[in-house]
């Protein structure tokens, strides 16, 4: 009895560290896949910086349900002398316990469509 008392906090306190780490990883890698989705949907021709940000936007609030997106920023620009349309994201992750929230940025590249 003595023993539980002793090491389950510790044990408890372990599975909610690997718990919390697992969730950050998945929003960090769910919002990078919306990065890219929306970079490629304003990189299409025609298109424009609204609709990839409005792209990446939508597909970050349908899969993660607690992630508040604090900024999308979608702009054309040149990368190593190509033109390309980025997509940056900004949102913050809460956290469990009492650590609060953390934040995440993440980019995603799209090289633009040349209408011929």
């Amino acid at each position: 009895m003595v023993e539980f008392v002793l090491v389950a906090p510790l044990v408890i306190l372990v599975g909610m560290a690997v718990l919390q780490l697992v969730l950050l990883m998945h929003a960090r890698s769910t919002l990078t896949r919306a990065a890219a989705e929306g970079a490629r949907a304003g990189a299409l021709a025609g298109a424009d910086a609204g609709a990839a940000a409005a792209r990446a936007r939508a597909i970050a609030v349908q899969t993660l349900g607690g992630v508040t997106l604090t900024a999308v920023r979608a702009e054309a620009e040149t990368l190593d002398g190509l033109p390309v349309m980025t997509l940056a994201i900004d949102a913050t992750v809460p956290l469990i316990g009492p650590f609060g929230t953390t934040a995440i940025e993440v980019e995603g590249h799209a090289l633009l469509e040349v209408p011929r």
